[in-house]
């Protein structure tokens, strides 16, 4: 692997994402605890207590990260609520493939774009293969942006500062490719990604998809799934003509190499329940949860 040496910063200190960043912590704890303890149906008072903020405060800071108060939040995570979900999605895939949709469903999906490598660069682990890297603040903890010339090739998300562990996940994706971190040149594609504001249908955002043929089909079947809405994995698996491989499907689901963009946290059970989540099951709660508030709206 070939790794620079020289951090490139970027002038994030006046990045507003580091504020939803330092918000985030303070809400994987409220939903950790909520989910650990949730037979004793723990009261506001004692998740704002866990967290070491008053009840105001935990609302406040709620509603300034997801745009939901704490309650509206947990409705949106819950079995039912994924159910009414797939429910209402049932035919949403069809739909968006023919572009039929519109809206806030649609506000996050239309405005990426996509190319895949070719098989024999997946095949050759990259080789010959140029990827920056940098770490950038995002509403879910600090996340790894890896890019291309092109476009967005990974995004990861570290985990307790360790940011070796991220960057190690995405190297094993790609072996033999070129690792550089240069924060400057993967700064906005950042800030492109995670900033709602900045989600503009005359820039899209281009995501690379280097992987195999049934992989990248997969990947490119996720892309149609909407913000807000959800499917299952059996879905996915009849949308790319394998409708028996529902296993393979989850395999390569598990394998996305760009998280949130390309919305694997959008796969749940049949059953309505979170199924695993590579980057785990409170980060897609938190994920779900925080994409409810950006179609809802601050007064939810």
């Amino acid at each position: 692997m070939k790794t620079s040496v020289t951090l490139i910063q970027d002038g994030e200190a006046e990045n507003p994402l580091l504020g939803a960043m330092t918000d985030y912590d303070k809400v994987r704890r409220a939903l950790a605890f909520i989910f650990d303890t949730w037979r004793d149906q723990p009261s506001l008072d004692a998740v704002a207590d866990h967290v070491d903020l008053s009840t105001a405060h935990l609302n406040h800071l709620f509603r300034r990260w997801a745009g939901l108060s704490p309650k509206a939040f947990l409705q949106a995570i819950t079995i039912d609520h994924a159910r009414r979900l797939l429910r209402d999605s049932a035919s949403i895939l069809d739909a968006s493939l023919d572009l039929g949709l519109s809206g806030p469903a649609r506000l996050h999906d239309l405005f990426v774009t996509h190319e895949a490598m070719s098989p024999g660069d997946w095949k050759a682990g990259g080789a010959g293969l140029t990827l920056h890297y940098g770490f950038h603040p995002s509403p879910f903890g600090e996340a790894i942006i890896v890019c291309t010339e092109r476009g967005i090739a990974g995004i990861g998300f570290v985990d307790e500062g360790d940011r070796a562990a991220a960057l190690a996940d995405m190297v094993r994706r790609w072996p033999k490719a070129g690792f550089f971190e240069n924060n400057a040149f993967t700064a906005p594609f950042a800030a492109r990604a995670f900033t709602p504001d900045l989600w503009q249908p005359d820039t899209p955002l281009k995501v690379i998809l280097i992987g195999s043929d049934f992989e990248i089909s997969v990947w490119k079947a996720l892309l149609h799934v909407p913000f807000g809405a959800a499917t299952t994995y059996s879905d996915i698996a009849s949308q790319v003509g394998k409708p028996k491989a529902a296993r393979a499907v989850g395999a390569a689901i598990g394998r996305n190499p760009i998280s949130f963009v390309v919305p694997c946290h959008r796969i749940i059970g049949k059953s309505g329940a979170l199924t695993g989540y590579h980057w785990g099951l409170t980060r897609k709660r938190a994920i779900l949860g925080w994409e409810a508030g950006q179609i809802s709206g601050p007064d939810s």
